[in-house]
């Protein structure tokens, strides 16, 4: 039998208790809830973000992607292509050539990212399924298009059904020297190419990203045999940090091979530093709220002097009085933690299931704020409270078992 915890209990539930202890014991309890509910609503929501993060991006990365440590570009070759492609896992290869390049349409031009992919680019990714307007492929009937971002048409007011006029893109020429006497004309290669597509993905690739066939781009843009990055798809069934390993041992310290994670690390990285800061954030305002705690204690032990002094004269050990008055923390902190924490799965299952909160802007994937719950927030929240509640609790404890019955009865 834990006497400790029943002692404990029984002055919880003691009818007698003097009001103000109560209300205090009340709030503490209330203070709690709130805390670990929110803790538990945030920490779910910036999950949800990290998730949809990866969603958004994962319409548009490879499952690795290959780059030069140095420069932007480097050299390839087939016997090279033809050896990462035979590594094991690697289901396809796809050659890519992407820089900034001027886009002209009638009167209107704008600095837009050029994409330059081979024929299973498609392959790669689901951006085929998020063209709105035309058809995603890139040759058809002998001739090239282009697939564009929703942005860049409304931005250059690029109708897709006009089979007439085309767009221009320019590019710089590989020139050493450039004299200012030079026509700027003179100074970019240019190429025109027909829209083919419109496709709706994410902001920032909406607004910037123009996708033309390889050939198209290698020529507009001089690289020759050069390449800015290979994107590879991974067999379903094989493991993508295995084969990514196997690709860094074949390329060697000049080449970076990166997952979907590691392509964007800054941005995965600050939603995760977010979310800690968020956490400790929390964790403070339980404990400010926990405090109330450490005052209903105060006030109980002098409020219990007497009983102290007789379990004292019964043989109760300093030991038992100080564990009587932490399980009487514990239980209102425990009350308010479990309360709080069913508000928060609560309000995170409704959200996930109904939608409620809507984001406030429109997107091609998600019309509701994100939500996902996962169990080590549920476990740190609790172990956070735990350490709260003896930090608080140990010293009304410690005054409570340093009570002298001489001067009591």
């Amino acid at each position: 039998m834990n006497v400790p915890f029943l002692i404990a209990r029984r002055y919880f539930r003691s009818k007698k208790k003097r009001n103000i202890i109560s209300i205090i014991s009340n709030i503490s309890m209330i203070g709690v809830a709130v805390g670990s509910a929110a803790l538990i609503i945030v920490l779910s929501v910036f999950n949800g973000l990290e998730d949809l993060i990866r969603s958004i991006y994962g319409s548009f990365d490879p499952d690795l992607r290959v780059t030069a440590v140095k420069g932007k570009s480097f050299e390839t070759n087939a016997a090279f292509l033809e050896r990462l492609q035979k590594t094991p896992g690697v289901e396809f290869l796809t050659e890519v050539i992407e820089d900034n390049a001027l886009l002209r349409y009638e009167n209107r031009q704008k600095v837009i990212k050029l994409k330059g992919v081979t024929n299973n680019f498609f392959g790669q990714n689901k951006i085929d399924s998020s063209v709105i307007e035309g058809d995603y492929r890139l040759r058809r009937n002998g001739y090239n298009y282009a697939l564009i971002g929703r942005g860049v048409q409304y931005e250059l007011s690029i109708r897709v059904q006009n089979a007439i006029i085309p767009m221009h893109l320019l590019y710089p020429k590989n020139k050493k020297k450039v004299s200012l006497s030079l026509d700027p004309e003179d100074a970019f290669n240019e190429k025109s190419i027909m829209v083919g597509g419109v496709f709706v993905i994410e902001k920032q690739y909406d607004d910037n990203y123009v996708f033309v066939p390889l050939a198209f781009a290698q020529e507009l843009m001089d690289y020759g045999n050069r390449r800015t990055s290979l994107e590879i798809k991974v067999k379903p069934d094989q493991s993508v940090k295995r084969v990514q390993q196997q690709l860094k041992e074949i390329l060697g310290p000049d080449f970076k091979v990166l997952n979907s994670d590691e392509q964007h690390v800054s941005l995965l990285r600050a939603v995760k530093v977010e979310k800690m800061f968020v956490f400790l954030t929390f964790a403070f305002i339980l404990l400010i709220a926990s405090i109330n705690i450490f005052f209903s204690l105060s006030m109980l032990v002098i409020d219990k002097k007497k009983d102290i002094a007789i379990l004292t004269a019964m043989g109760a050990s300093p030991k038992i009085i100080r564990n009587i008055f932490l399980a009487e923390g514990s239980i209102v902190a425990v009350i308010g933690a479990i309360t709080g924490l069913l508000i928060g799965f609560g309000v995170c299952w409704v959200q996930q299931t109904y939608g409620i909160i809507s984001m406030g802007m429109a997107t091609a994937l998600v019309d509701a704020y994100p939500v996902k719950m996962q169990l080590i927030d549920f476990l740190l929240t609790g172990l956070t409270i735990i350490i709260i509640t003896l930090l608080v609790s140990i010293r009304p404890a410690i005054k409570a078992a340093a009570v002298d019955p001489k001067t009591t009865l």
